[in-house]
């Protein structure tokens, strides 16, 4: 962090571990990789640990200001979106850490701490978990809602800004391309090759009126091994209904060759074409906007961003 983002220290967090568990910690350390929200592991003097969330603007790299709930892509962050995933999984079915505790007014939450590995540090050694990752998706993607957008509103009742998911996901796309292009010489060369491609594709898909449950950007570093070996999934906050091809192109971008493993019969390839290109444009953009701020770790988004404009330029050369 810079001399502007301070984490917060123990005696910040005392008062929300005392609420949650009656007890003061001896440490509390802010853990890598969180843009949206503060990740805090705090430690107590018996060894037991927990996991405090602290959603605020000053742990937000971001600095979207609030999102709009209508939209699916908005800025996905936030105690309520939180709560209400939480909510929706456990009544899937599906294991994330247990929540312990909610203050409402500060934005803030503790959950249980699974000190063990990601997904991500495990596979190399343990491959056969994907087995359990396939199993655990076709649970959660068991699961569908009365129309597509955010858990958080569609759960209340609410409806999502426009008709269709193809079509939120093509607007997306089309303001990506303006943005990409003026940041980046090499998309700006193929602008209007780009604008044509997204409108091709998209012309493609045909109109569908399933909903599915889905975590929205699971790789497998949101996934965390429970000390039975469980799966439990984190960063929960974007879980929304909406096609299920949207998780399944993030899968294959995250997994590389272990979705094989994770691939399923039946899913609509035209949709898949479409949401492979806008999923690459969204994480060129994304990492991009990210970088007008201060994020810790500016080598790793410009990799990200880098890596995802090649494969951009690959899909449309095809």
């Amino acid at each position: 962090m810079t001399a502007t983002r301070k984490p917060l220290s123990r005696h910040d967090l005392t008062p929300l571990a005392r609420a949650a568990l009656g007890r003061t910690p001896v440490s509390a350390i802010r853990l890598r990789g969180g843009s949206k929200k503060g990740v805090y592991r705090l430690a107590f003097d018996d060894g037991s640990t927990a996991i405090a969330y602290v959603w605020s603007a000053d742990e937000d790299y971001w600095d979207a200001g609030p999102s709009d709930l209508r939209d699916p892509f908005a800025h996905g962050t936030g105690l309520d979106l939180f709560t209400a995933a939480h909510v929706r999984l456990a009544a899937a079915g599906v294991r994330t850490p247990r929540l312990l505790h909610v203050d409402a007014d500060a934005g803030q939450a503790v959950v249980e701490d699974l000190p063990g590995e990601s997904l991500e540090a495990a596979l190399d050694r343990e491959p056969a978990l994907l087995d359990r990752l396939a199993a655990l998706l076709a649970t959660l993607h068991s699961h569908t809602g009365p129309r597509f957008g955010k858990v958080a509103l569609v759960d209340n009742g609410g409806s999502s800004y426009g008709t269709s998911c193809e079509q939120r996901v093509l607007e997306g796309a089309l303001r990506d391309i303006e943005e990409v292009s003026g940041r980046e010489p090499r998309a700006a060369a193929v602008r209007e090759r780009l604008v044509e491609r997204v409108r091709e594709l998209a012309a493609r898909v045909r109109p569908r009126d399933r909903h599915t449950l889905i975590h929205g950007e699971l790789g497998p570093d949101h996934v965390l091994l429970t000390p039975d070996r469980e799966l439990a999934l984190i960063d929960i906050e974007g879980l929304l209904y909406f096609d299920v091809e949207w998780e399944h192109a993030f899968l294959e971008l995250r997994f590389g060759p272990g979705y094989e493993t994770l691939r399923v019969p039946g899913l609509d390839e035209d949709r898949l074409r479409f949401y492979r290109l806008a999923m690459h444009l969204s994480l060129v953009a994304g990492p991009l906007r990210l970088l007008d701020g201060d994020f810790p770790d500016p080598e790793f988004m410009r990799g990200i961003a880098e890596h995802n404009l090649g494969r951009v330029l690959d899909l449309l050369g095809r």
